[in-house]
């Protein structure tokens, strides 16, 4: 979350002031309904037609979307190697088996492994942009339309950024979002998912209201009420949120110019050089991404920034560990839920899905997350702070390249 003031404050106040906290009320009893206009306000900004919001952040969001899409025991769906193990838990919380899909030198799922990884199971193709870096849409939707497959897009890193001037979320079958405290715009927990398909939409907003039977728009539902879990959102989240998205616009032309200018001073400086964009326009603008001849050059780099200036956060995707596949400890060793009888890789439907990864498997993804390094982009950086950076980062990409 970048910015947040009185103007929350402010609508937190009228909701509690009417005592209308939940999320299903009547607007004569001074229900005012924050949660549902906060949907038709993003569904308007993203472009899609429905739009639900929710708790439990993006993790809740992906497991809404892909039961909307009617993912389960017996699919496989393609998950990029570098992405927030959550990704891969929300396939398994709805009984199917992630796969995993290199990283190409955007850092984001590589379109080419995704043709090599499909098989008879693939069901779904989970692009995620992560630190605000879009996925090449294009191609991944036209190969998930050759294929029959489905998209969730994953933009939980990267709400209101775009892909070729169509914001993401909106590519896809449906795409998932988060607003938790560590995201763009957020409500400190939370998440949305988007889509066009009214029967996707229908499905997830079942699944996130474990009451919704007893709704009073249930019988607007074309499909019959079935049980699932508990991710509605607040009456708050909703007030908070419609004050978020006003906000969203001008946080990612801050960032972006930032960021921008950053850029434009270190082009063709020995030494340092930048991802490959699949659309810098669109990008968010969270980090400052940088790569490297070598592993051990990213490496240098980074030590020898943070040697001086602990300040910063910099750091190599491969060294995060959450965001890394190998990492996954719970996923690797398949300890999914709390009893055998219900880990999806114990499934009859699974049994011959493919179940097993090793670091062998995804040289490419290793050699590009090595080879890459991320600054974060401050957004209350100044002209001053700015060109302090430039310097800072000309200095240490000199002693990182002394021998």
């Amino acid at each position: 979350m970048y910015r947040i003031g009185n103007e929350e404050l402010k609508e937190i106040a009228k909701v509690i002031k009417k005592k209308q906290l939940f999320r299903v009320g009547e607007p004569r009893e001074g229900h005012l309904g924050e949660c549902n206009k906060f949907e038709r306000e993003w569904a308007d900004k993203i472009g899609t037609e429905y739009a639900l919001l929710m708790s439990g952040g993006g993790t809740a969001a992906l497991i809404c979307g892909l039961v909307g899409l009617d993912i389960g025991p017996g699919d496989e769906v393609l998950i990029p190697s570098y992405t927030f193990m959550a990704t891969a838990t929300a396939v398994l919380m709805v009984g199917a088996i992630p796969v995993i899909v290199e990283v190409d030198d955007t850092c984001t799922i590589d379109h080419e492994d995704i043709e090599n990884k499909i098989t008879k199971n693939t069901r779904c193709i989970i692009p995620v942009h992560m630190m605000g870096l879009p996925c090449n849409m294009e191609k991944i939707t036209e190969i998930a339309k050759r294929y029959g497959l489905k998209v969730l897009e994953d933009g939980c890193q990267a709400v209101g950024g775009s892909y070729k001037k169509r914001r993401l979320g909106r590519w896809g079958d449906a795409g998932a979002y988060s607003f938790n405290f560590f995201k763009i715009i957020g409500c400190g927990e939370g998440g949305a998912l988007v889509t066009d398909d009214r029967i996707v939409y229908e499905r997830a907003s079942i699944f996130h209201d474990s009451g919704t039977a007893f709704r009073p728009y249930a019988g607007e539902f074309s499909i019959p009420v079935f049980l699932g879990l508990q991710f509605r959102a607040s009456e708050i989240m909703g007030a908070i949120m419609r004050i978020q998205l006003k906000r969203l616009d001008k946080i990612l032309y801050d960032l972006r110019k930032i960021k921008r200018r950053i850029m434009d001073e270190l082009e063709g400086m020995n030494g340092i050089r930048f991802i490959r964009s699949n659309d810098i326009e669109g990008d968010c603008g969270v980090v400052l991404p940088f790569r490297f001849e070598d592993a051990d050059a990213s490496k240098r780099f980074v030590e020898v920034m943070k040697g001086h200036y602990p300040h910063l956060y910099l750091y190599r995707p491969i060294d995060l560990a959450k965001h890394v596949w190998f990492d996954w400890k719970p996923i690797i060793e398949k300890r999914i839920w709390h009893r055998d009888s219900l880990n999806p890789y114990n499934f009859p439907e699974n049994r011959n899905l493919r179940q097993t990864f090793t670091k062998e498997m995804y040289p490419k993804s290793i050699e590009n997350l090595s080879k890459s390094a991320f600054l974060t982009i401050n957004i209350d950086w100044k002209e001053k702070d700015i060109k302090e950076m430039v310097n800072i980062l000309k200095k240490s990409a000199e002693r990182a390249y002394k021998k």
